[in-house]
Order: C-alpha cells, then sequence, then structure tokens
C-alpha cells in the first residue's frame, strides 16, 4: 500500500509532549477510528496511515507504561504490522474488514482503560 510521507520528528515530539494517559488515550482514539474507518471501503488509505501512525504511538509509549499495558501494546503492534503485511487481502475482503474493525474497537477500549482517563 501506498504511504504517506510523514515528519514523524514532529509527530514524536508534539505526541511526547503529553503525558503518559493522554498519549495512551490517543493510541486508543485511533484504534476506534481504525474501527470506525474500517466500514468505508474508500478510507483504505486512512486506515492505512493510521495504522503506521498507531504503530509509532506504541513504539514512542510502551516503554513508559505499566507492565500489564505495555504487553498489551506490544501484542496490538505486532498485529498492526501483521495486517499490514496482509493488507491487500484484508482491504478487499469485507469480511476481514470487519474483524479488524471489532478487534480495533476492543483494544480500544482496553487501553482507554488502562489509560486511567475514565476514572
Amino acid at each position: 500500500y501506498l504511504q504517506m510521507i510523514k515528519d514523524w520528528t514532529a509527530i514524536r515530539e508534539r505526541f511526547m509532549k503529553d503525558p503518559l494517559p493522554v498519549r495512551l488515550g490517543g493510541l486508543a482514539a485511533n484504534l476506534s477510528r481504525i474501527k470506525s474507518f474500517s466500514a468505508n471501503e474508500n478510507s483504505r488509505e486512512t486506515v492505512a496511515s493510521l495504522i503506521d501512525e498507531s504503530k509509532m504511538f506504541i513504539e514512542w509509549t510502551a516503554a513508559q507504561a505499566e507492565i500489564n499495558t505495555a504487553a498489551l501494546m506490544v501484542d496490538v503492534q505486532i498485529q498492526l504490522a501483521l495486517w499490514q503485511i496482509r493488507w491487500e487481502h484484508i482491504w478487499t475482503n469485507p469480511s476481514e474488514r470487519k474483524r479488524i474493525a471489532e478487534q480495533s474497537g476492543i483494544w480500544s477500549k482496553q487501553i482507554l482503560e488502562l489509560s486511567g482517563l475514565l476514572k
């Protein structure tokens, strides 16, 4: 798939200014966006970009998170990478797209709960 050129340095600097709970909330929001955008077949590039960005958010944040949160984040990151490998097949298959939407929604809720922002 096509990757949009992004200035990851600027994105990282901005992202890392936020406290850990807010960064986890940002990751949860991205995963929620993957869920909602996956319903629209025309959102392929948007979802691909959100997957890339989510992987980066995890890369930058996992080391500072509690061990259980970090473990979940690493599992999510691995799965996102596996999705990228199979992206052509996933995106053109409505049931696969539905599956990634459902999984993204589950992760979003889990990470949002772990962030402490809901308390």
